[in-house]
């Protein structure tokens, strides 16, 4: 592990939609960072392959962020497992090739959009998360500390011509975010927002993205110095938003 980064030997993180993209990225960060880490996924299989993948104190289990039982029950068995939770990213998501596989050369307006599309992508991230961060929030109060990371897109990405449900549920993840924020202002719980600063190279491009395009996706492992430096023990901030790109270009703000 280099010298530039952050030990978290006895950090404990719950990663959600962990399996893939900008989720995976940030578990190999933290588990190369030394942190330990339950991600989830829907596919307990696959989630456990990942986890086995990316190293000794990384574990995989299944939890549809959309569903309260499931979500009760996952919380609790990764609290079991970790002995606790220290840092809760909430990431799950889908994205709006689910919606429109073409949405990048072909997009398509709202109102072709089917309410199931728009349930399952707004489900996902937004009651995702809150209720993701409903069953871990009272255990970090509890506990005495805890740090909550919600991952967010550019403000442009939300009001982007084809971009319904993509871009209304990342609006509607970031206020609830701030929210959060507010609620939680008096507590020893910090929250922050954390956003990759532009489109990234995952599974949610469409296969016919061109070339140009493709070439100024940005590596998902932008997100790697952020959320170390987020999950860090000494890092006291609360109500930001963390844009990784100008984080890795400019450094960390002042703890």
């Amino acid at each position: 592990m280099s010298d530039a980064v952050t030990p978290l030997d006895q950090v404990r993180v719950l990663v959600t939609g962990g399996t893939s993209g900008l989720g995976r990225a940030m578990v190999e960060a933290l588990v190369d960072a030394g942190a330990h880490v339950v991600l989830t996924g829907r596919d307990a299989t696959r989630a456990r392959s990942i986890a086995h993948e990316v190293g000794a104190t990384a574990h995989g289990i299944a939890m549809d962020v959309r569903d309260p039982d499931a979500v009760e029950a996952g919380v609790g068995l990764a609290d079991e497992m970790l002995g606790g939770l220290d840092v809760l990213v909430a990431n799950a998501g889908i994205g709006m090739r689910t919606v429109n596989p073409r949405f990048l050369t072909d997009p398509s307006p709202f109102w072709t959009v089917t309410p199931e599309g728009f349930e399952d992508v707004v489900a996902t991230k937004v009651r995702g998360t809150f209720l993701v961060a409903r069953a871990v929030v009272p255990r970090m109060l509890a506990a005495g500390s805890g740090r909550v990371v919600v991952v967010s897109m550019n403000e442009e990405t939300m009001v982007r011509r084809g971009f319904t449900p993509y871009g209304p549920a990342g609006a509607g993840v970031e206020a609830l975010a701030r929210v959060m924020v507010a609620d939680l202002a008096d507590s020893p719980v910090r929250v922050n927002i954390l956003l990759p600063g532009g489109a990234t190279a995952t599974g949610m491009i469409p296969e016919e993205a061109s070339e140009d395009v493709r070439r100024r996706l940005l590596d998902p492992s932008i997100m790697g110095p952020p959320i170390v430096w987020l999950a860090a023990p000494g890092t006291d901030v609360h109500g930001e938003r963390v844009v990784a790109t100008e984080f890795v270009a400019r450094g960390p703000a002042p703890r």
